[in-house]
């Protein structure tokens, strides 16, 4: 692919990614990204077809190497010649998403704001965000089953939904006063999930 198509790729995305995060799918036309990212409608199609597919696109662009972590760091937990702690497996969870998202700052906020807004739209939008990260999901969920088998695959699926959704909103706060993710600085990265983790972790067990 030339360098100038996928420029334009990224550019449809970024600002797609932006404009879905603020006015989420129903007030984002195809219309508005075009005018936005400075290319032609042609152009959308041609790379995402419909505004579906570029919600989708948009997604997986950052879910990806989010999941591909988490199922790596979940891999070496699995390897271990006994079962896991919960703190290792929240741990698993947690540093992919504060480490790969929290690097890009002049982007970081639009991506937390869009993944808020994945877990707030109607289906079946919805459930293209959750499909992108179900695999992970689900993998984790296992294990948690494997670690707490008093508890009941749906108990361990809501606290695992709050799980997420805390994560979502340590992201979007990051950088603030008392925010608990003061930078993307590798320390504060570290020091983030290791407080998150401990925060998490009694309810996950309760």
């Amino acid at each position: 692919m030339a360098a100038s198509t996928t420029a334009t790729k990224e550019q449809i995305l970024t600002v797609a990614e932006r404009l879905f995060a603020e006015h989420g799918f129903a007030g984002t036309t195809l219309r508005n990204v075009v005018s936005e990212a400075g290319v032609n409608l042609a152009a959308v199609h041609y790379h995402f077809g419909s505004k579906e597919d570029l919600f989708r696109a948009v997604v997986a662009r950052f879910a990806r190497p989010v999941v591909e972590r988490e199922l790596e760091l979940l891999f070496e937990l699995k390897s271990g010649s006994e079962l896991p702690s919960i703190e290792a497996l929240l741990t698993a969870v947690v540093q992919p998403s504060l480490e790969i998202l929290s690097k890009e700052e002049d982007v970081r906020l639009v991506r937390a704001k869009f993944m808020g807004r994945c877990r707030t739209e109607p289906e079946p939008i919805q459930s293209i965000a959750y499909t992108e990260f179900a695999v992970a999901t689900e993998a984790f969920l296992d294990m948690f089953q494997r670690v707490l088998p008093e508890q009941p695959r749906s108990q361990l699926g809501w606290k695992f939904d709050l799980v997420i959704s805390t994560l979502v909103r340590v992201l979007m706060e990051a950088g603030k006063p008392y925010a608990l993710l003061k930078s993307n600085r590798s320390e504060d990265i570290e020091a983030a999930t290791q407080q998150l983790v401990a925060f998490l972790s009694p309810g996950m067990r309760s």
